[in-house]
């Protein structure tokens, strides 16, 4: 028996009688004949000796090795996932599951699939994702590199907990379990190795109820290397928790520097400032100045990015900000940057009329530096705001997007 599935985003695609299956555990593959056969047995033993009512469901990404066949041998149901990718042939082999709970894992038998009864306990007490935690349960010597162990899962797993308040200390464990229509009410749609780190982080925001229990990790039984490459992913990991977390990367720096460069530019208008024998002057006020417009360009970003992942469904939306975006519409903004604008005008017509009062001959340096900088500041911000302005109404405009194709079939 097989199936046959095309994915871009995950979304609940059930056949029409549906089975009464309590529990889908799904492996994604990719030529992993050495393994698979091992790992479907285990999740077998698990279903027959637990009294979960289950399947087995192998998401196949294209393996040439024979895997199809074997995965059918052992009683599996193979789901053909076309889009490459971990992500990828995860959405496909979910959006295929009949099971009420859905369990995940690699088919790379470093997982423990016979230990999944912790999981499907508290799926039963109301969980949402039950999340593996190997620090806990414990790691096989070489089961996991020491540059993972004691350097990417930590950090990327604090990232997680600062950035998205998660209650997870194992955020890329591969082996969790999780109610199925919770998660594909999430809309997830990476296709790459982000697909665990987007599935912890838009649970979390969206207030999904989330746990950990202890799970084991021994080395896995492939005589291959693993298709993981440390740098590679990890980066691409750091790099998707920076993006959905837009307050981390732009707002918060950014409000840090734009009030300190706006706080110094103040300061050093009236004059120099002397700390002991150290002076701080327009050469200050000019670094000052330049600080302030970058800090703003990045709330600015802030805003902009996280209207746009809101619109686009990336980021669910806080009561809070939803009242913040109401009221910055196009006009009020553009009003707002005029006014800023109108003010650099204004205090560049006092200089002017300054330099009028010299015939407009030679100035000093430093007196002329200090009047005039306020004016470019002033006139810079207004611009930015302004155009800011513009491009948010843009990006408010309403297109309809196409619904992605979810299909499978069997025979």
């Amino acid at each position: 028996m097989s199936a046959s599935a095309s994915t871009s985003e995950l979304t609940d695609g059930s056949p029409e009688e549906a089975a009464p299956i309590e529990l889908s555990i799904v492996m994604p593959c990719l030529n992993e004949a050495e393994t698979l056969a091992t790992c479907i047995r285990h999740a077998r033993t698990f279903l027959e000796t637990s009294g979960v009512v289950g399947e087995v469901i192998i998401a196949d990404n294209g393996s040439t090795d024979g895997s199809q066949q074997i995965a059918e041998e052992e009683g599996a149901r193979v789901v053909h996932v076309a889009e490459k990718g971990y992500g990828a042939a995860l959405i496909g082999g979910i959006a295929a599951a009949r099971g009420t709970y859905v369990a995940m894992g690699d088919a790379d038998d470093s997982y423990d699939f016979e230990g999944l009864g912790p999981y499907v306990d508290e799926l039963r007490k109301g969980a949402d994702l039950v999340m593996g935690n190997r620090f806990r349960g414990g790691i096989e010597p070489g089961a996991m590199p020491p540059l993972h162990r004691y350097l990417g899962n930590p950090v990327l797993s604090m990232v997680g907990r600062v950035f998205f308040n998660a209650p997870v200390k194992d955020f890329h464990c591969g082996l969790r379990a999780f109610r199925r229509d919770s998660i594909t009410a999430l809309g997830l749609r990476t296709t790459g190795m982000e697909f665990a780190s987007e599935m912890v982080v838009k649970a979390s925001l969206t207030g999904l109820d989330i746990v950990e229990v202890p799970t084991t990790l021994r080395k896995d039984g492939r005589s291959r290397p693993p298709h993981l490459r440390s740098w590679r992913d990890g980066w691409r990991h750091l790099r998707f928790l920076m993006l959905y977390s837009p307050r981390w990367v732009f707002f918060y720096p950014g409000l840090v520097l734009a009030v300190l460069g706006l706080v110094a530019t103040a300061v050093l208008l009236a004059g120099p400032v002397f700390i002991g024998d150290f002076g701080l002057d327009v050469g200050t006020m000019i670094y000052s100045a330049a600080v302030a417009v970058v800090g703003y360009q990045a709330v600015l970003f802030f805003l902009l990015s996280k209207v746009y992942a809101l619109h686009e469904g990336f980021l669910p939306a806080s009561a809070r900000f939803r009242a913040l975006e109401g009221r910055l519409n196009l006009e009020n903004i553009i009003v707002a940057g005029v006014v800023v604008f109108v003010l650099g005008l204004v205090w560049l017509v006092v200089s002017f009329v300054w330099w009028g009062d010299s015939d407009f001959g030679p100035l000093d340096p430093t007196d002329s530096v200090r009047r005039v900088l306020p004016a470019a500041l002033s006139l810079i911000i207004g611009a930015q705001t302004i155009m800011a302005g513009v491009f948010l109404s843009l990006l408010r405009i309403r297109v309809v997007h196409p619904e992605p194709e979810v299909t499978t079939s069997e025979s």
